[in-house]
């Protein structure tokens, strides 16, 4: 138990030696610090700063600088519009396809970078970007497909991005109701399944039919809707015949023949 315990605080040690971990021009390693002191200068700091090591104690100087901010153009895409702004970041400061920010209280994932030699790169350090774009990722829009009859109209719906939809199911839109007939991804449509919104690039929607296309149109349809009980209530019920031929026992049973001899 003794040597678990020497154990975790050496290793709590460690850690702490190693927060102020720089490198030590005297004994030339990278180890622990201790601050003697601090001091602001303009946007960084100088630590005064003397080396842990048990065989070096040199005491140095740190200068702490921040990196020069550099300002990139980007595009910034949403839907069919787009605009330009310009952001600082540091330029040390390490972009890369698909990394998200925030701007104007929007979402944004960059889906390009160009490199001030011109390529187009998946990373790259913000002082060697030209331009950039990104588009916005917290709302989707979904392409709607919307039937009524032999009649069809194109409609955009935007939706959180993680707004799902699935095949088959009704869906309200200004005030009225449709059904999903069919949602398109990039590799083919679902009849059934469930899709998140940004997958999607096209849902069809057909208007529902009006409870009068189910309405029974024939004597036995209307017996078969009693039984169900979609008419309402029926004191009379008339039963099924695998119902009714089971309670029956036949009169004019035949007898069976006795072989010849």
């Amino acid at each position: 138990m003794d040597t678990q315990g020497e154990g975790e605080d050496f290793i709590e040690e460690d850690e702490v030696l190693m927060e102020n971990a720089v490198h030590c021009p005297a004994c030339d390693k990278f180890t622990g610090h201790l601050i003697l002191n601090e001091k602001p200068k303009g946007a960084g700091i100088d630590y005064l700063l003397k080396c842990d090591d048990g065989d070096c104690s040199k005491v140095h100087t740190v200068h702490i600088r921040p990196p020069p901010l550099v300002r990139i153009p980007f595009v910034l895409t949403e839907g069919p519009t787009s605009i330009s702004r310009i952001i600082e970041m540091d330029s040390d400061e390490i972009i890369e396809l698909e990394d998200v920010f925030q701007e104007e209280e929007k979402l944004w994932s960059i889906n390009q970078i160009e490199h001030i030699d011109g390529r187009l790169v998946k990373f790259c350090e913000a002082g060697s970007i030209a331009r950039a774009s990104a588009l916005r990722c917290d709302m989707v829009r979904v392409k709607l497909t919307m039937t009524r009859g032999e009649d069809s109209t194109a409609d955009v719906l935007v939706v959180p991005a993680e707004t799902t939809y699935t095949a088959g199911h009704l869906i309200d839109l200004d005030d009225q109701t449709w059904r999903i007939r069919a949602i398109h991804t990039g590799r083919g449509r679902t009849l059934r399944g469930t899709v998140e919104a940004p997958d999607i690039k096209r849902m069809y929607l057909h208007e529902p039919p009006n409870p009068e296309h189910f309405a029974p149109r024939t004597p036995r349809e209307r017996r078969q809707a009693w039984k169900e009980g979609r008419l309402g209530f029926n004191p009379n019920p008339i039963l099924p015949k695998e119902i009714t031929k089971k309670g029956v026992t036949p009169s004019n049973k035949r007898k069976k023949k006795k072989p010849r001899k």
